[in-house]
């Protein structure tokens, strides 16, 4: 599984990069502070749920959570479906939060 961090997420969306964002943490989560990701629950995820993104297979997906847990699940599952170009967040909104929002 491969990683990125905050800052070049933050440098790519900066430069106006169009990037295929995926929170996998749960709505409330979702609501109270998101980087403009597609909310799809790691449950839903886990379930096979993911019809949303389907049309994302090819691309490059870049996955994140609260800490970079629940991302890295998430990463797991997409690749065993087949999803081959999958990126974790390391450490989540929360570093997010902390370093970059500041």
């Amino acid at each position: 599984m491969k990683t990125i961090t905050a800052e070049e997420i933050k440098a790519r969306l900066d430069a106006g990069e169009k990037l295929n964002l995926l929170d996998v943490r749960e709505p409330h989560e979702h609501a109270e502070f998101n980087i403009g990701g597609t909310l799809l629950p790691l449950g839903n995820i886990q379930t096979m749920q993911i019809d949303d993104i389907e049309n994302l297979r090819g691309e490059e997906v870049i996955v994140y959570c609260r800490s970079g847990n629940r991302s890295g699940q998430a990463c797991m599952f997409l690749e065993q479906m087949g999803f081959s170009n999958v990126s974790n967040l390391t450490g989540g909104m929360l570093y997010w939060q902390d370093k970059i929002s500041k």
